[in-house]
């Protein structure tokens, strides 16, 4: 039977830390928004509508679901090194 030493249980509760995604309500709130904005851009786009609709897929694709997935919703919560 081998010993872990401090320093390694340190690491090994490190990376399961890291392996959590960190979604809070906002996350999801993004991803809805984003999820209807592309739905609703390929329902108008279906109408035929050639300037509305590419607005709300570059909306929903572009910028609400990188927001979804980039923003981080605990601010108190320290980085987690990496070394």
């Amino acid at each position: 039977m081998v010993k872990k030493t401090a320093n390694q249980e340190k690491q090994t509760k490190k990376g399961k830390q890291s392996s959590k995604l960190p979604f809070t309500s906002i996350n999801y709130l993004f991803f809805g928004i984003s999820v209807i904005s592309i739905a609703l851009g390929f329902l108008i786009l279906a109408q035929g509508s050639i300037t509305l609709a590419p607005i709300l897929l570059v909306l929903g694709y572009c910028v609400f679901m990188p927001l979804a997935i980039l923003l981080r919703g605990d601010k108190k919560k320290k980085p987690i090194e990496v070394s």
